[in-house]
Parts: structure tokens; C-alpha cells; sequence
């Protein structure tokens, strides 16, 4: 089942849901709109190969992290960027997360990503780039999470080594900084 806006705000207001910053502007028909955070991290090209076994890679050979208020995102680039908003899902709520369709009409993609049960912290997400530069605001609502009710609690939540992100999140083959 998929929460629809009253559903969402009386998650929200009962903590059930938890959006930290809330205003009440994000919740849509049937879902709600995070906004961008202050960070990013741009993929760099590099013909270092990243080895996923060590987990001891220096994330500057594949990453540029920045911080500001707003970000370019060149042609066909690929960064993370993170929410504004830290959410929170009890044991029997998960949400997909979708690019919101005016940043979609200009090019912009990102992956199938979902956000399980029981997860909380920013979300990370993927931006490639499209056509043309296009510059991205902090505070712009950027993605829609679409919610949706499990029939029965998950067995085990989401306790991953994402669990309590803040800010941009590097692939976990990365000692974080």
C-alpha cells in the first residue's frame, strides 16, 4: 500500500516517520520531496582500479568532495549528492526514491534507489548529468520518496553501514573522512 498525503502527515506527526528538518510544504499527493544538502562528491575518472577487497582505497583518487551552496552538474557527470532532510522509517515502512519530473525534463537521471525499513540518515543519491550544465541550489526540492506500508514488519531492519549518515556517504569500499 502506498501512503497518500494524510497517511504521511499523521506518520510524521506521530514520529512514526521522522523528516528532520519537516515543513509541511514537502508533503505532496502521495509522497514527499526531499531537498538538496550542502555537499556533494563528484566522481573523478581515473585509471586507479578501486579494489573492493581491501577497503582501503584513498577516496580522493576517485572522489572530489565539495561543500557550498550551489553545484554544477556538467554533461553526462556523475555525482552524490545528499538530502537536507534526515529520515527515519519504523520497521514496516520503506520508500523508493524518485527524481522529481521538472529535474528529470532537464536531462538529469538517477538509479533505481530504494530506502529500507528500519533505515535512517541523509540519502546518498546518484545525479548524472544530462545535455547542458545545469546548476543545482541547496534547498531545492529534488527527489520524491513514494512510501509504502509492508504488510508485516521486516524480521530485521535495515542496520547496514549506511545506518545514521550524515552529509554526502562514499561507497563503503571507502574509509570515510
Amino acid at each position: 500500500m502506498i501512503l497518500g498525503d494524510r497517511d504521511l502527515r499523521y506518520y510524521i506527526e506521530k514520529g512514526l516517520i521522522r523528516i528532520e528538518p519537516y515543513s509541511p510544504d514537502i508533503v505532496r499527493e502521495n509522497g514527499i520531496d526531499l531537498r538538496i544538502g550542502g555537499e556533494i562528491a563528484r566522481l573523478k575518472s581515473s585509471d586507479v582500479p578501486l579494489d573492493t577487497a581491501t577497503f582501503d582505497n584513498d577516496p580522493s583518487i576517485h572522489y572530489e568532495l565539495e561543500e557550498g551552496e550551489k553545484f554544477v552538474i556538467r554533461p553526462h557527470e556523475r555525482v552524490l549528492l545528499t538530502t537536507l532532510e534526515y529520515v527515519g522509517l519504523p520497521d514496516d515502512i520503506m520508500a523508493f526514491v524518485n527524481l522529481r519530473s521538472t529535474f528529470a525534463r532537464l536531462g538529469l537521471m538517477i538509479p533505481s534507489t530504494i530506502v529500507d525499513a528500519g533505515f535512517e540518515g541523509n540519502i546518498t543519491v546518484e545525479v548524472v548529468g544530462g545535455s547542458f550544465p545545469v546548476i543545482l541550489h541547496k534547498g531545492d526540492r529534488f527527489i520524491h520518496l513514494i512510501f509504502a506500508k509492508l504488510l508485516s514488519p521486516v524480521e530485521k531492519p535495515y542496520s547496514g553501514v549506511y545506518q545514521g549518515q550524515r552529509g554526502v556517504r562514499l561507497p563503503r569500499f571507502y574509509k570515510q573522512p
